[in-house]
């Protein structure tokens, strides 16, 4: 009687083990990249990420890689070849807007990317800072949102001069336009692209230009500003970094709002006024 009952617990054992050791072999298999693969277009295999309910699809750009991952808080196209998202997608909205103090947690790899983000170590001694795609003071309403903007495929290296100056201050104004206009839509990131300098044993790519594009689209009054910062610090007011959407378009080979009715998109992508935007 015990013989029999002991041979169903085995092939039950047995069973676990190989569902688990699948379950490894999955997580340890990573896709081949060609390290000088920079050009845009290239695609990439798509995750299976589907988009959080604070995502607004209707507003996320293209993606050159193919590779979209959806967090509760922001959205991004990871770049595999420069080892950094091209592009960070979120909404902030007035009542996100908040001050609750979380404790600042540690940089943790992005597993949600097919080959993970690269490792913050990449960073060390570097000379750079993590800089944020999506800050964190844009994500403070819930920890989980708050602590998510520390995953490494929301960051990009930049010069500490510049990370707590020049894109602090644009920072600072995206919160100063959510609050007052009601909540913007924003896209970020670094202009990717060939002879990058490159940092750590991942050689990480340091972008020479960041971006960053706002979409306000309050009672129907659609209005878009778009900027381009080089990377280092100025002391030069913002709006004489105000570019048109279609110029970052050129430079990076993304439709960042291809979502948009056509003659919407092209008149809005292709202003460079910022007058609608106030600059007090």
């Amino acid at each position: 009687m015990k013989r029999n009952k002991i041979y169903p617990l085995l092939v039950l054992l047995i069973g676990a083990a190989f569902l688990i050791y699948e379950q490894c072999e999955n997580k340890q298999q990573t896709r081949t990249y060609n390290p000088n693969d920079e050009i845009h277009g290239t695609k990439k295999q798509t995750t299976n990420s589907k988009p959080k309910k604070l995502t607004n699809e209707f507003y996320l750009p293209s993606s050159t890689t193919g590779q979209i991952v959806h967090h509760e808080g922001y959205s991004l196209s990871y770049h595999e070849a420069f080892e950094q998202a091209e592009w960070v997608a979120y909404e902030l909205k007035k009542n996100q807007v908040v001050y609750t103090d979380y404790k600042r947690p540690y940089f943790e790899q992005d597993e949600a990317i097919k080959t993970k983000s690269a490792h913050w170590r990449n960073y060390k001694e570097s000379g750079y800072d993590r800089g944020h795609l999506c800050p964190a003071a844009d994500r403070k309403y819930t920890k989980t949102a708050f602590t998510e903007t520390f995953l490494t495929s929301n960051i990009s290296p930049q010069e500490h001069e510049f990370n707590s100056g020049i894109w602090n201050r644009l920072e600072q104004k995206v919160r100063y336009w959510a609050k007052k206009y009601d909540g913007v839509y924003v896209v970020t990131g670094g202009i990717l692209e060939k002879n990058l300098k490159r940092i750590g044993h991942e050689d990480v790519a340091v972008p020479n230009y960041f971006y960053k594009i706002l979409l306000d689209n309050t009672e129907g009054n659609t209005k878009m500003i778009a900027f381009l910062l080089p990377h280092q610090d100025s002391n030069k007011p913002l709006y004489e970094y105000v570019v048109s959407v279609d110029e970052i378009e050129q430079r990076t080979g993304i439709d960042f709002f291809p979502e948009l009715e056509d003659a919407k998109e092209n008149k809005l992508e292709a202003m460079t006024t910022y007058k609608q935007w106030s600059f007090r």
